[in-house]
């Protein structure tokens, strides 16, 4: 082997060692955070139906709250990882405390909306009257955590922004098992019912956001980066964090669309998009950990001054898209027969299922793509630009998934639409990625 053809091999290994050591362990923590949900309804479960129900609309509430500030984790990411790259620490954890500040009043402003508002909110999500006392009480009660849970997204952006994804990953393996240990205690031990699961997720959030907070303050005083609040970073923190807001808000309003035109095709038909869409939540979790690898590599690699890094290190992370999405799509080929009928026995449900299954197959190297560019563009900081290639891939979108109860096509072509929406965004993503524009070198963008 020459010396030639040794460098670029030796570079590519440097890549895939860094990251394997930050995608693997964010994956195990995304992994962890909707277990939360499915721990809360297998104890409260067993409370009664009305109960399950309760907690089945107060958790959609409650998860649509906390998805849609999802850029305070992906906007300090990349402001940190490029102070990080600049070799300066003192001010990227001054950074990430700003993003933290944010969080907390962010969190202080959704509490000031939902306890009065908690009737009404269940109400137009059109819970039942026996189970909108139960939605209701854990709404109010859980909302009290949503400050805690922002100044974990906000936190984990930080540790992300410093190349730690393992700390994240205890946090959330922990807050797991306390979660579930005090919802039994609370529930059953104190007899509290579904108000005990409520408390129990917020103290265990509540401990989550304390130990980042422990974490980040040692941090902090290690490297003399000041605690207190400043005016002027947190508006830089909300200003970088808006168009990844408005990406977000393009995306939830795609996945609305697509279940209220899964509703109209009929009862069969909507289960079967349920079961398809955990199952697409489930890979996509997969694809963005790589996608959180990109973020954190990307911006300190921008923060160095080494745009030629940048570049090599988003070859290779496509390449990763790519190939997970192959091996992931043909795992879902392969365990579609046994998927669906942990499920559902019902026929109907399975026949339009597993078709729709295929076409999510299929799509999935395309996802890899998408997921990958989506991180290293959010790396780079190019938010505003994010924010307007979704808001075309809404507009693209909506008018076909619309028109599928027209022309047919079941929930096959819902998925369809699904899959020309993913492709669009791919097409967007690739255009900016090849133009090179994403790429400002430096402590800031």
């Amino acid at each position: 082997m020459t010396q030639a053809s040794a460098a670029p091999k030796a570079a590519r290994r440097k890549h895939d060692r860094e990251i394997v050591a930050l995608a693997v362990p964010a994956f195990g923590a995304l992994v962890a955070e909707p277990l939360f949900v499915l721990a809360d309804s297998a104890i409260v479960g067993h409370l009664g139906t009305a109960q399950l129900a309760g907690l089945g609309v107060a958790s959609a509430l409650l998860t649509t709250a906390v998805s849609i500030f999802v850029f305070l984790a992906y906007a300090t990411t990349a402001a940190v990882a490029r102070r990080v790259g600049a070799g300066d620490i003192q001010s990227a954890i001054r950074q990430g405390m700003d993003g933290i500040w944010l969080a907390l009043l962010l969190g202080a402003a959704v509490i000031a909306v939902v306890l009065p508002t908690a009737p009404g909110l269940v109400d137009l999500f059109g819970a039942s009257d026996t189970a909108a006392p139960y939605a209701i009480t854990y709404l109010r009660i859980s909302s009290l955590g949503i400050p805690a849970m922002l100044v974990v997204l906000a936190a984990t952006g930080v540790l992300r922004g410093l190349q730690d994804t393992r700390t994240p990953l205890y946090v959330a393996v922990g807050g797991f098992v306390a979660n579930g240990a005090l919802n039994v205690g609370l529930v059953y031990g104190a007899d509290l019912g579904i108000a005990g699961s409520a408390w129990g997720t917020v103290i265990a959030q509540w401990a989550m956001a304390a130990v980042y907070l422990v974490v980040v303050v040692r941090g902090a005083r290690r490297h003399g980066a000041s605690l207190r609040p400043d005016a002027a970073g947190i508006r830089a923190c909300a200003q970088a964090g808006a168009p990844l807001l408005v990406r977000t808000l393009s995306l939830r309003a795609i996945l609305m669309i697509a279940t209220a035109v899964a509703a109209r095709l009929g009862d069969s038909d909507v289960a079967a998009h349920q079961i398809v869409l955990s199952l697409w939540s489930l890979l996509a979790f997969a694809l963005d950990a790589i996608a959180i690898a990109g973020q954190a590599i990307i911006g300190r690699y921008l923060g160095a001054d080494d745009p030629d890094g940048a570049r090599a290190v988003c070859r290779r992370m496509v390449q990763w898209g790519i190939a997970s999405g192959v091996a992931l799509g043909l795992l879902v080929v392969l365990a579609r027969p046994l998927f669906i009928p942990l499920f559902t026995g019902d026929a109907a449900v399975q026949d339009a299922a597993l078709p729709a299954l295929v076409v999510v197959a299929l799509a999935q190297p395309i996802c890899g793509i998408v997921f990958v560019l989506d991180g290293v563009l959010m790396g780079a900081g190019d938010g505003p630009y994010l924010a307007w290639a979704m808001i075309v891939t809404l507009a693209v979108f909506t008018p076909v998934a619309l028109l599928v109860p027209t022309f047919g096509g079941g929930l096959t072509a819902v998925w369809g639409a699904m899959t020309l929406m993913m492709a669009v965004r791919m097409v967007t993503l690739w255009m900016r990625s090849r133009s090179g524009r994403w790429i400002v070198t430096g402590a800031t963008r």
